[in-house]
């Protein structure tokens, strides 16, 4: 049986799906199943044993008619298998309409606000997937494809394998084994949903008490560089930035060791939540319900009391601006950490 999973992007909603990926291979060990993935976030899947190609979508070919040779090409190649299922988690029209031209036997879709009943994805479909209930987790949302399919849904899977690959060159480049390491994530896709700099900067004062093997892993693209190097500045013997500085694999290896991560709502968020880290989550405008850690509501800080919260807007524009985000004290932060790494470990699918 060949399979073709369509979720190109981004790396949170990606990794949200990948126990489709998983329970799929469980159910049916023989299946080939494919993964059309947007370019830059590759190196996730890459090697990955349950999958058997990757086939790239590069999103820039698209507005540019002189790629969209590429394009086609990328395409032909996507539908030179004979798919038995074609699998839209995307649910978007130029998701939909790949769905439909990898001419699988059986195509399957979602029809939720945010997957499917948009751009008129579901007109691409053979079989929609009942709609999930508003409030319903990501992952629990991608998962409802798999009973119409008739694939048992568990949690006897992990979720992201090691790289052991990844995981020595994090040993050989920074030699991280004799300290306890929280990672921060300060950054976030939008600017309201980023704590404030001056809050991660007084967290790392805060936060060690007498843990004096405490240590800060400050972890971001290229573009929470200027972040990342303002937090370090506070205690550069505690705190070591690597914002612009790894891998993909490198950051996932990172959060790995890591025993918390201390993050604003984010895709990293997500990866720390798949390996089982404690999460302590700094909500604003956006929903955990939906696009919390997963499995980890419990250490989730939002400020429902709020009139605005959640907003779902990119700007703010309540009377007192980013008042979600700044009433979310450190030593409220503090207190939830010190819990975190304290408390049992929640049940989540590692």
């Amino acid at each position: 049986m060949k399979i073709l999973i369509l979720k190109p992007s981004s790396l949170g909603d990606v990794v949200q799906a990948l126990p489709v990926l998983r329970l799929l291979k469980s159910h049916l060990p023989h299946s080939e199943i494919f993964w059309w993935l947007e370019a830059g976030l590759v190196p996730l899947l890459e090697d990955d044993p349950d999958i058997a190609e990757i086939f790239p979508f590069e999103r820039n070919r698209w507005a540019t008619p002189a790629r969209w040779p590429g394009v086609w090409s990328g395409i032909r190649a996507m539908r030179s298998h004979h798919y038995d299922w074609a699998i839209d988690l995307q649910g978007l029209a130029r998701s939909g309409f790949n769905t439909w031209l990898a001419n699988a036997d059986l195509s399957i879709g979602l029809d939720n606000a945010r997957e499917g009943a948009r751009e008129g994805a579901r007109l691409f479909y053979d079989l929609i997937a009942p709609r999930s209930a508003p409030g319903t987790h990501a992952v629990d949302r991608y998962l409802a494809v798999l009973p119409e399919l008739g694939v048992p849904v568990h949690s006897r899977f992990q979720w992201l394998p090691a790289r052991p690959g990844a995981a020595a060159m994090v040993r050989e480049r920074w030699r991280p084994e004799d300290a306890r390491w929280v990672a921060l994530l300060p950054g976030a896709r939008w600017d309201n949903k980023r704590w404030p700099l001056e809050y991660y900067q007084e967290l790392t004062r805060q936060l060690p008490g007498e843990m004096d093997d405490l240590r800060f892993a400050i972890l971001g693209g290229s573009d929470d560089r200027a972040l990342g190097a303002a937090i370090a500045a506070v205690d550069p013997k505690r705190c070591l930035d690597l914002t612009g500085r790894t891998s993909l694999t490198e950051l996932i290896e990172w959060l790995r060791l890591s025993e918390l991560v201390i993050t604003n709502d984010s895709g990293p968020m997500h990866v720390a939540a798949a390996l089982g880290k404690p999460v302590v989550a700094l909500f604003g405008p956006t929903d955990p319900r939906s696009t919390g850690p997963f499995g980890q509501a419990g250490n989730v800080i939002q400020m429902t009391s709020l009139p605005c919260v959640p907003c779902m807007k990119g700007h703010c524009t309540y009377e007192r601006p980013l008042a979600c985000l700044r009433d979310i004290t450190p030593a409220m932060v503090c207190e939830r950490a010190r819990w975190a790494m304290s408390a049992v470990p929640q049940t989540v699918r590692t």
